[in-house]
């Protein structure tokens, strides 16, 4: 779940918990405050209607007391009244409108003083003793009905229409503090992702920072961080080149030299040299690599794409790989070429398929071959290369693209690798918005590279189709 939609939902859940405590302890205190003034002016006005009824009835007699009762029951507001003897028939009134009293009519001749029902939310009940000159005894039961606290959302019109705004400011409300609080996050993610792909130059900017929060400390540091990272990162690509440069006027004298010193040499000197033309060429192959890798990662060079035959790539590159393998008993074979065309720069694309190729005949046994298979999968165009190597342990594949790593020095000097074709090749594939990946096969070592085939048709007019795959 987003973190919008977390903090969204716990803001609504806080507000609306607020909202329901505080109409609760509104509601109690309206309440219990209404009822005790309820009950003690049901009780005075029943000690005055029974005192009433009393002196009435000793004054003006029975007549007088039945006058008096109908002007009370015909009162605004109208009420309920009946006088009810003490063998329960009811001398005024009409009982049976009244129900549920009978224990309140008892209670008040067994005691003698005023009683009341308030248990009912809707109606309130007093009962007082009334006494006749005769000394006959009399209840005399009053009903009201109650006023209740006018609902505050409930029961009426407006009351839906406040609990509509309350609705609506309380989402508007959490919208608004959700998007305050998880903005900033989102741009951290959004520079972190650009960063991670390789844009070293972006920041989080300032609106972030211009908060005074833990957000805007943690942009404030992530800013800090990258620009570390990319003065790191610079300064060692500089190093990179300055070094190459530099070191490529000495190597020309050398080369220069050397052959002045293969013409007057004699006999004992000429196998020295030999190995001085070797390795001075192996330090240039070194130079000229760093150099590609620097410019790749720096990426700084525009390279021009265009649509190309990447079957016919593969396969030029495969016949010379071939050629240079037959003389070291191996060989290249194209087991699958599926017709292939991308978009992409001829010189970065050849670059890094030889680098590969060339890196399995260095280490596929000898007698074995190197085998090739190019696929068009799901519009994409996917180069398999294996080797018969034994392959790599497996807590090495993910470094086998780091620059200057070699699983085994001794081998890597023996086959002459530096250790730079697979970065090589990672970087420009990389370029291509491709994927490049290593892994274990049961004969070896097979590097997979996934490249978006060209779709447009009209794209591919002009471009060759593949050659015929090479056979053993």
């Amino acid at each position: 779940m987003k973190l919008f939609i977390k903090i969204f939902l716990w803001f609504l859940v806080a507000i609306a918990i607020t909202i329901y405590t505080i109409l609760i302890i509104t509601r109690t205190f309206q309440t219990d405050p209404l009822l005790s003034r309820i009950q003690r002016g049901t009780r005075n006005q029943m000690t005055i209607f029974s005192g009433t009824a009393t002196q009435i009835a000793a004054a003006e007699g029975e007549q007088g007391l039945r006058d008096f009762l109908s002007r009370l029951r015909d009162t605004d507001p109208p009420r309920k009244v009946d006088l009810v003897d003490a063998d329960g028939s009811t001398w005024f009134g009409d009982r049976d409108m009244m129900a549920d009293t009978d224990d309140l009519v008892g209670g008040v001749f067994a005691s003698g003083t005023i009683d009341l029902d308030i248990s009912s939310e809707e109606r309130t009940v007093g009962a007082a003793p009334v006494t006749f000159p005769d000394g006959r005894r009399f209840v005399l039961l009053v009903q009201w009905e109650r006023t209740l606290p006018p609902p505050m959302f409930y029961g009426s019109t407006p009351g839906y229409l406040r609990l509509a705004a309350l609705l609506v400011t309380a989402v508007i409300a959490c919208v608004l503090l959700a998007l305050y609080l998880s903005t900033p996050i989102r741009r951290l993610r959004e520079a972190t992702n650009r960063f991670a792909a390789g844009d070293l130059s972006t920041r989080v900017g300032g609106r972030v920072k211009r908060r005074r929060d833990e957000i805007a400390d943690l942009a404030r540091d992530f800013d800090k961080m990258a620009e570390r990272i990319e003065s790191l990162i610079n300064n060692q690509q500089r190093l990179n080149r300055d070094i190459s440069h530099e070191l490529r006027s000495p190597l020309a004298r050398l080369n220069v030299s050397l052959e002045i010193a293969k013409q007057r040499a004699n006999e004992e000197t000429a196998p020295m040299l030999d190995r001085i033309e070797r390795e001075s060429t192996r330090l240039n192959e070194m130079i000229s690599r760093i150099l590609t890798l620097a410019k790749l990662e720096s990426g700084s060079v525009e390279y021009e794409r265009t649509p190309l035959s990447f079957t016919e790539l593969v396969t030029e590159v495969a016949e010379d790989a071939n050629f240079e393998a037959q003389a070291n008993g191996r060989h290249v074979v194209i087991s699958e070429s599926d017709e292939c065309v991308v978009s992409g720069n001829e010189i970065l694309l050849r670059s890094a398929v030889e680098n590969i190729l060339r890196n399995a005949v260095r280490h596929t046994a000898e007698g074995t071959a190197v085998d090739v298979r190019l696929m068009r999968n799901n519009g994409t165009a996917l180069l398999r290369i294996s080797d018969h190597g034994g392959g790599v342990p497996e807590d090495e594949i993910e470094n086998l693209f780091k620059p200057f790593y070699r699983v085994s020095d001794a081998r890597e000097r023996k086959t002459g690798g530096i250790g730079l074709g697979l970065a090589i090749a990672q970087r420009a594939i990389e370029a291509h918005s491709g994927n490049i990946r290593a892994k274990n096969v049961p004969t070896g070592l097979e590097i997979e590279i996934e490249l978006k085939a060209a779709s447009d048709r009209r794209k591919m007019d002009g471009v060759n189709t593949a050659s015929s795959a090479l056979r053993q």
